[in-house]
């Protein structure tokens, strides 16, 4: 299957329909295919052939759905990339692929322009935008031809390059098929159907497309014959004036979203009773945010697992069969999974050790970068870096990332039991844990919180708090009160900053 075929279907089984809602203005799916249609005959004339890369970075709006579309109908490589990076971290993202061309929009140019300039191969650069731009396609856009177009290419072949969000280094770009992302779209789409949805099927797309969750998501939507609300960003008032003006019946968010939007003053101003479902990804979601959400919002929070070089969907939470709190499902239709130990032995039911995938929807490899593919995969297996258990049911519990894992006096300490124990505290928002190394017991436990705006609770008492439910060893030795945590653009903390800010307890280890 090809990633064009997901839009013949959506309309020869749903046929014309207003796809999109975005700023007051409905674009049906005939609109957008058309517009996708243009384009890529634009961009073929522009000298983009079969295998080039194509960037694309915008935020969520129609255009972005066009590009997407364009740059697969032509045959080219699609390489999302979220539009709120930097221009040295999109340099790098340039330098990696060397694509033919960037589409972005007119806000963005200075920036792609900075990024790319003194590229020995410098990108064509476009925007989208109606302007009277030196670098608009929409005046060329509306005068091409709109009927269908497809430069064929097999399933096999390339479709899109995501890159990782560099927690453990510098990006590498994901290599995926035109039948990875295809089947995990159709086995997504598969769980969704289950979803109690009894009037229309309205979506809301507030997780960015540039995001390979996002990007799948689309595809959910659109094989499911579904309404999308777009925004551009995430803001919680506007999320919650979608919710009640277009009646939206489900959404896909990050954790951070969930917290931001349970945390909301005028949450409670808002009609959101259309709301039955939310999917939570990309990050772990604290059962006590999870449970708190559901009984403000009254929706079902159904938590799934994936990773950009499984296309990106795992697991999911199956809304016919029972939710277990604080697992992330159980493994998508066609996806196999395992969990095993440091000399690949598959372990049983309930113990710990590295989560590895098999399916349709595992990657190549990474872009350039043979050794490091082959260190992730081995045997038709992807090693996740993830540390998990699988119950006797075969539901998925991620446990943390295996390089996250604070190993003290020999024993291992997995920082999120540590940070959902901290936020099980009356007065603590949010909490993120990390090893500091020491020369005496290998690493020690730091803590960074944020506690609730008045709270009075102290350090000591917090560290006293995890002492008397955990093992001692297992406590933070070292625990601050700050104002954020920092965070990566899609909502997880960056343990790589966070462990940065630990280096101010190495002088009290070494002591």
């Amino acid at each position: 299957m090809h990633l064009t075929d997901i839009w013949k279907r959506n309309i020869e089984e749903y046929g014309p329909y207003p796809l999109l809602l975005f700023e007051g203005k409905e674009y049906t799916n005939i609109d957008c295919d058309e517009w996708s249609s243009r384009l890529a005959r634009v961009l073929v004339e522009r000298g983009v052939r079969s295998g080039d890369r194509v960037v694309v970075t915008m935020p969520n709006g129609p255009e972005v759905i066009w590009a997407f579309s364009a740059v697969v109908k032509a045959g080219a490589v699609v390489v999302p990339v979220l539009p709120l990076l930097q221009a040295h971290e999109l340099r790098h993202i340039l330098l990696d692929c060397q694509p033919k061309a960037v589409l972005t929009t007119e806000w963005l140019i200075s920036k792609v322009k900075e990024a790319a300039e003194g590229l020995l191969s410098s990108p064509q650069l476009f925007t989208l935008d109606e302007a009277d731009s030196p670098h608009s396609l929409f005046h060329t856009m509306k005068r091409t031809d709109g009927s269908a177009f497809s430069v064929p290419v097999g399933e096999e072949e390339t479709a899109a390059l995501f890159y990782t969000s560099g927690t453990t280094g510098k990006p590498k770009g994901v290599l995926l098929t035109h039948r990875n992302l295809c089947s995990n779209a159709e086995h997504a789409a598969e769980i969704a159907k289950r979803l109690p949805v009894h009037t229309k099927r309205v979506s809301l797309g507030v997780l960015p497309f540039s995001h390979a969750f996002g990007f799948t998501m689309m595809n959910v939507a659109l094989l499911l014959g579904e309404q999308v609300v777009l925004l551009p960003y995430f803001e919680p008032k506007k999320v919650l004036e979608a919710i009640e003006r277009y009646q939206v019946a489900h959404t896909a968010m990050v954790p951070a979203m969930f917290h931001a939007l349970y945390h909301c003053p005028e949450a409670d101003q808002y009609d959101t009773s259309s709301l039955i479902a939310c999917v939570s990804g990309s990050a772990s979601l604290p059962p006590q945010l999870a449970e708190a959400f559901e009984r403000k919002f009254g929706c079902l929070i159904l938590e799934g697992y994936g990773l950009s070089e499984a296309a990106p969907i795992v697991t999911a939470t199956d809304p016919t069969k029972p939710v277990k709190r604080g697992s992330v499902g159980l493994p998508l239709p066609g996806v196999q999974v395992a969990v095993v130990d440091e000399h690949g032995n598959r372990l049983p039911p309930n113990e710990v050790g590295e989560l590895i995938v098999s399916g349709p929807n595992v990657f190549h490899g990474y872009y350039g970068r043979e050794e490091e593919s082959r260190e992730v995969l081995r045997g038709g297996w992807l090693y996740t870096g993830d540390m998990a258990r699988i119950d006797e049911d075969g539901y998925v519990f991620i446990v943390d990332r295996k390089k996250d894992v604070i190993i003290r006096g020999g024993f291992n300490i997995y920082p999120r039991d540590i940070e959902e124990l901290l936020m099980s505290h009356p007065d603590v928002l949010e909490a993120g844990v990390v090893g500091v190394p020491s020369p005496k017991m290998g690493e020690e436990v730091a803590a960074y919180v944020v506690v609730r705006r008045g709270a009075q609770v102290t350090e000591e008492e917090l560290i006293e708090f995890c002492q008397k439910r955990v093992a001692k060893y297992k406590s933070p030795r070292f625990l601050k009160k700050v104002g954020y945590l920092p965070k990566n653009i899609i909502g997880k903390i960056d343990k790589k900053k966070l462990r940065e800010w630990a280096s101010e307890f190495i002088p009290a280890v070494q002591s």
